[in-house]
C-alpha cells in the first residue's frame, strides 16, 4: 500500500526521474523497483533513493520508529547498487573522520570515544536486533558500552546520530542497501559521517545473484564505501514521515477524518533541518490523499 501511494504521487511531479535504489528482489515488489522512470517525463532530471516504510514489521505490529523515507538528488547523485546487504558504521558531526570501518569495531568505539570526551561505558551504540548482531552486541556489553537494540528502522537510528541534541554516538549493524544510501542523504546534510560496505548473502546462489549484479552496475562488493561514495553532492532533500510514533518522529494519529503527520525535511545546500506538521482532511473528494485512499 505505501509503495502505491508513493509511485501515485512520484508521477505527479513535472520530473524525469528514475528510481536509483529502492523496492527490489528482497521485496519482490512490482513498483518502485531499481531502474523505474516515475514523474511526468518532462523537468528535472531527478534519482530517487526511496525506502517507502522503513520498519515494515514495527508498522503491521504497532512498534515505534517506523518510517517513510524518500531522497532526491541530481542524476548522479546517488550509489546505484543492487537491493542487498550493507555494513553500516555512522557517526555525527562531531566526530567526522574518525570511523574506519577497514578497523575493529572496538577501536571505532575507542576514537569516537576518545573525540567525544567520553569513556566506553558513557558512549551510546545503536544497533538492529537481529542474530547476526548477537556476537556484537555481547561484545559491546563486555566493554562497558550502552546498547540501543532496536528491532527494525536503522534509517531513524542513521538520522538520531546526526542531530544537534543527539544521544545516540554511533551506529553499527548490517541492514538494507536501500536504507542505507537514503540515509546516507540524510546523514551528509547533517554533516555527519558514515562508511559502508556491501556484503553478499551466505547462500551460493542468492550470493552469486547479487555479484553478478554488482558487476552489471560497477559496484565493488566487500570493499569500504565513504560517505562521498554514497552520496556524492549536496545537491539533495532528504524527508521522512513518521508512520509510528518514535524518537525521531511522531507518528500519524487520526481524529475523525483528519489525520495529523510529521516530516523531517533536510537540504543538503541550506543545511536547514525542518519539521512540518500536517493536518489531512481524508474525507475531502477533491484531495490527492481522498484519491490515493480509494485507488
Amino acid at each position: 500500500a505505501a509503495v502505491k501511494a508513493m509511485r501515485y504521487m512520484l508521477n505527479l511531479i513535472h520530473m524525469d526521474a528514475e528510481i536509483v535504489i529502492g523496492e527490489g528482489e528482497i521485496d519482490e515488489a512490482p513498483m518502485l523497483y531499481i531502474g523505474e522512470k516515475v514523474g511526468s517525463g518532462m523537468g528535472e532530471l531527478v534519482s530517487i533513493a526511496v525506502d517507502p516504510i522503513d520498519g515494515t514489521r514495527m508498522t503491521a505490529m504497532g512498534q515505534s520508529n517506523a518510517i517513510s523515507v524518500l531522497a532526491a538528488g541530481g542524476r548522479n547523485t546517488f550509489l546505484k547498487a543492487p537491493d542487498m546487504y550493507m555494513e553500516k558504521l555512522v557517526v555525527g558531526p562531531d566526530v567526522k573522520g574518525m570511523i574506519d570501518l577497514t578497523l575493529p569495531l572496538e577501536q571505532n568505539l575507542r576514537r569516537v570515544a576518545s573525540k567525544l570526551g567520553k569513556s566506553l561505558s558513557d558512549l551510546t551504540v545503536m544497533v538492529l536486533a537481529k542474530p547476526r548482531h548477537d556476537a556484537v552486541i555481547k561484545q559491546m556489553h563486555n566493554l562497558g558500552v550502552r546498547v540501543m537494540a532496536i528491532p527494525d528502522g536503522d534509517v531513524a537510528g542513521s538520522v538520531l546520530c546526526c542531530l544537534p541534541d543527539a544521544e545516540v554516538d554511533l551506529l553499527y549493524g548490517i541492514g538494507g542497501a536501500p536504507e542505507g544510501v537514503a540515509a546516507a542523504a540524510a546523514i551528509r546534510a547533517l554533516g555527519g559521517d558514515m562508511q559502508a560496505r556491501l556484503l553478499p548473502r551466505n547462500e551460493v546462489k542468492g550470493a552469486a545473484d547479487e555479484i553478478q549484479r554488482c558487476e552489471a552496475l560497477s559496484v565493488k562488493i566487500n570493499e569500504v564505501l565513504k560517505l562521498e561514495d554514497l552520496v556524492r553532492n549536496n545537491n539533495l532533500v532528504f524527508t521522512a514521515t513518521g508512520i509510528t510514533h518514535g524518537d525521531l518522529l511522531k507518528g500519524i494519529s487520526r481524529k475523525g477524518n483528519l489525520a495529523f503527520t510529521e516530516t523531517l525535511l533536510l537540504c543538503g545546500q541550506s543545511c536547514a533541518i525542518r519539521k512540518i506538521q500536517s493536518i489531512h482532511d481524508l474525507a475531502r473528494k477533491d484531495s490527492e490523499i481522498y484519491k490515493i485512499l480509494n485507488i
